[in-house]
């Protein structure tokens, strides 16, 4: 017994290696590979013991025997030639063979990227906001008093609940409480619990937090990337404040309770059409419909006093065909103040008929089907199409897209619907739909236009997007934007975009629109699209989100090889190589340059070749060094020479320069800094100028050149501030700032720092916030002021993380260990030292040598190695 059982036993893990990283696979079988290769990373256990892992983690989860899992379907999982896995069973699996919560979470990254399934519900659009509230807002009385009383009541987060049917007023009654509530701000999520459409699935809680997050003021690139890290610093940006949060239509407790805030004074109202009791809040409303005189009561208020005070029983007799349901009730109010010349026994007779005639079977299907045979064509037609909207709101410019019509028509339109109470204002000039009438009216649209009318309208929706994408692509980032994919012809109204400012609202507003869009086009038969609109976008989720750039070049690449188009696939390969570079996945961003560099030689790209390898060697240099980056940064400027890309050539030698002064190579460096510099001047490419002017002041510090490195930095500011480029005037100040610490003058590089530091703070530049956190590291040492020394040392390297930006982790380890010395802690600071040697001579870096002499000073001159 006890031998059979230690043969079953899975062999010791070897715990210098590290788990298979999922990330890397794209397709089914390569995913089954990876699992496999995780099942002998964990010790090769059988798969008798992988299943009786997974069911009795399924059995604690409170599932039912019969919803456990076998053997061979286990297997299954392990097995290629499949067409697609179980993302269920996987992550199970995993949870199983590596419970860490981190790793968990690249697996269902990865399941979702290879079945296509990163759909809607990371798309999500959250306010800052209350939706307006009704201009009459009937009954509910007690209900408004007991949330009022849960909370304002003060102390622990306050939770209050209002579940019930679709339609009985959930929406209507939280936001009424919430406009009534006390509160310094406020949070607003629709949550797409029970939406019927498929394309709106329940809302990822990692991508509400990431939109609350962002409106709290973290820029999109620094967000967490798991839901933890998420929570985290969500509880931190809400401590000390007391913000209401208001998440409709919740799926349930367990889309929830991520999302609940941790501060007292905090308050949280949550709908759903299910019992949240396992929140326990302070108070949980179970809204039922109307009684009898409270359902008449509304229909007075919506159609007036002295219209139900003439037919009172017909009145009485709409309520109850209507089931004394609000959202009926509603709609058929607006049809009454629509039908003048129909008195209320009209509207009763009508409602009866179709009902009697077995048509319709409850009261929203009756007045729906009422309220929309009541529409003109127009209307009719307008309410249809904005029902095939991909994405949760819309504007009036989106509406005229679609129709294909005049825009202020289309204003007029929607306002009318609004007043029919067919679509609700969601925000300035935006508009969404409740989301049985928009099943409602997508269905009369599949009946009514035909297959190629939908096309032509929702073609027209895209063509919109993608141009109104790349006019605003075109102000906020003109370098390059003769090379991006042209905007489409469009014939319909599109939002003046007259500068800068305008360009950088309408992305943030449209932002969650346009992720939709990638999404929906990619899936639903418009693949040319998505690829495009990833290319043109390509800058603007680099400044914002790498999750989104991830996430939208997945679309994108899938869309490409749907249709066979290499230089697309190629183009989305290489841009999520820079994601995965920007959020630490060394391996799949290695693989997607690696097949991005092979399509475009396949099909003789010289240019794109020469993108894939530059960032290839960005990736090498943020993670293996300087030594192992320059072979990539010399091969990406030759090949930006033969395609003869001016500005190319001039990034790939200020590149190499920075590298090389990385190195220790001044001269070299400063050589290609100069040259780079010359090439953007030649090619008119003023921001090319800022920053290499700024490049060239930081590698002049560091060689000691000061003078040269102050000039260059005031040459830069001035283009900068011209041009309002705040990213490198961030990174001008910080090189002017090390010319003052070098000088002497730390208190006025401690100011020039922080002006820095709090620019790439606002656009969310991570690698350069390391950097000039070190430099005040540097500045306020050299001021005496060592414990602040010792915090923004500390803060650079919680940045930079254990095994990304070897350059910054360096300097911080060596900028501790002075600090420490100063500070009179021998031990401290020499442990410093050792572990910013180790660094420099594993990624062959110009410091280490320094560091080795002031270790062999300090140990009696004995040499210390690594």
């Amino acid at each position: 017994m006890t031998k059979a059982l230690a043969a079953n036993a899975p062999a010791p893990r070897d715990e210098t290696l590290e788990p298979p990283d999922p990330g890397v696979a794209m397709t089914v079988d390569e995913l089954a590979e990876r699992l496999g290769t995780l099942k002998v990373w964990a010790g090769d256990p059988s798969y008798a013991r992988i299943t009786t892992l997974v069911n009795a983690a399924w059995r604690r989860a409170g599932r039912p025997d019969s919803e456990l899992v076998g053997r061979t379907t286990v297997v299954d999982c392990f097995r290629p030639g499949r067409r697609r896995l179980s993302a269920e069973l996987v992550t199970a699996i995993v949870h199983a063979l590596h419970p860490d919560h981190n790793y968990l979470a690249q697996w269902q990254q990865a399941l979702q990227a290879v079945a296509g399934q990163r759909r809607a519900s990371s798309q999500v659009r959250v306010y800052d906001s209350l939706p307006p509230d009704l201009p009459v807002f009937t009954g509910r009385a007690d209900e408004l008093r007991r949330l009022r009383d849960a909370l304002t009541a003060g102390g622990p987060v306050a939770i209050a609940t209002i579940e019930g049917m679709a339609g009985v007023g959930k929406t209507q009654l939280a936001v009424r409480a919430a406009h009534l509530l006390p509160h310094d701000r406020v949070l607003f999520a629709g949550l797409r619990g029970f939406d019927p459409d498929p394309g709106h699935p329940p809302a990822d809680p990692v991508a509400v937090l990431d939109g609350f997050l962002r409106l709290l003021g973290v820029p999109g690139s620094t967000v967490p990337r798991d839901l933890e890290a998420c929570r985290r610093l969500f509880h931190e940006r809400l401590a000390g404040t007391r913000t209401l949060v208001v998440l409709d239509n919740a799926a349930g407790a367990g889309q929830v309770r991520p999302l609940l805030p941790a501060t007292p004074g905090c308050s949280v109202l949550v709908t759903s059409r299910r019992s949240l009791a396992e929140l326990s809040p302070a108070v949980s409303l179970k809204l039922e419909v109307f009684g009898r005189p409270e359902a008449l009561r509304f229909l007075t208020d919506e159609v007036g006093p002295a219209v139900v005070r003439e037919e009172p029983e017909a009145a009485a007799r709409i309520t109850e065909l209507c089931g004394r349901l609000p959202l009926a009730l509603g709609l058929v109010a607006a049809q009454v103040r629509a039908r003048p010349d129909w008195s209320l026994a009209d509207h009763a007779e009508w409602l009866d008929e179709r009902r009697r005639a077995g048509r319709l079977d409850d009261g929203v299907a009756l007045a729906l089907d009422r309220s929309y045979r009541n529409l003109d064509a127009e209307r009719q037609r307008l309410l249809r199409l904005v029902a095939l909207h991909p994405a949760e709101d819309f504007d009036d410019y989106a509406a005229a897209a679609l129709t294909g019509g005049d825009l202020d028509a289309a204003r007029a339109g929607l306002r009318r619907l609004c007043d029919d109470h067919l679509i609700q204002l969601a925000g300035d000039d935006r508009y969404t739909q409740h989301d049985l009438i928009r099943i409602h009216a997508a269905e009369r649209a599949h009946e009514q236009e035909r297959p190629v009318e939908r096309r032509a309208a929702l073609t027209r929706l895209l063509d919109h997007y993608l141009a109104t994408a790349a006019t605003a692509m075109r102000i906020l980032y003109p370098t390059g934007a003769d090379r991006r994919p042209q905007a489409p012809e469009t014939t319909t109204a599109a939002p003046v975009l007259s500068g800068p400012e305008d360009a950088s609202a309408w992305l943030n507003s449209e932002y969650s629109t346009l992720l939709a869009i990638a999404a929906y086009a990619a899936d639903r038969g418009w693949p040319t699209h998505t690829s495009r609109l990833a290319e043109v976008l390509f800058r603007h989720l680099l400044n914002t989100s790498y999750r989104d750039l991830l996430t939208v070049n997945e679309h994108a690449t899938r869309a490409a090889q749907a249709v066979g188009d290499s230089r697309a696939e190629a183009t989305a390969l290489s841009a999520l190589g820079v994601a995965y570079t920007n959020l630490g996945r060394t391996e799949p961003a290695a693989d997607r340059l690696q097949r991005s560099a092979q399509l475009f030689r396949s099909i003789h790209d010289v240019r794109g070749q020469a993108h894939a390898v530059i960032n290839r060697a960005n990736l090498e240099f943020y993670h293996r060094g300087p030594a192992a980056a320059k072979v990539h940064y010399e091969k990406a400027l030759a090949l930006y020479r033969e395609a003869d890309d001016r500005i190319g050539e001039a990034r790939a030698l200020d590149n190499l320069g920075y590298n090389e002064g990385t190195l220790g190579n001044f001269d070299e460096a400063l050589e290609f800094l100069n040259r780079g510099l010359a090439v953007h001047v030649e090619a008119g490419d003023r921001h090319g100028v800022a920053k290499g002017l700024s490049n060239l002041a930081t590698i002049e510090v560091r060689s000691g050149r000061l003078d040269e490195a102050e000039q260059h930095c005031e040459e830069a500011l001035t283009l900068c501030r011209r041009l309002g480029n705040r990213s490198i005037e961030a990174e001008a100040l910080d090189a002017l700032a090390l010319v003052h610490t070098r000088r002497g003058e730390p208190e006025r590089a401690i100011e020039l720092h922080e002006q820095a530091l709090a620019i790439k703070r606002e656009v969310g530049d991570r690698v350069s916030e390391a950097d000039i956190l070190n430099g005040l590291g540097e500045a306020t040492r050299a001021a005496g002021r060592l414990a602040a020394s010792v915090t923004w040392f500390e803060a650079a390297l919680a940045i930079a993380g254990d095994t990304e930006m070897a350059e910054q982790r360096g300097r911080a380890y060596t900028g501790l260990g002075h600090t420490f010395e100063r500070q009179g802690d021998p031990a401290s600071a020499r442990a410093f030292f050792e572990r910013a040697l180790h660094l420099y001579v594993e990624h062959g870096m110009y410091e280490a040598d320094g560091v080795r002499r002031l270790l062999a000073d300090r140990n009696g001159n004995r040499t210390t190695t690594p």
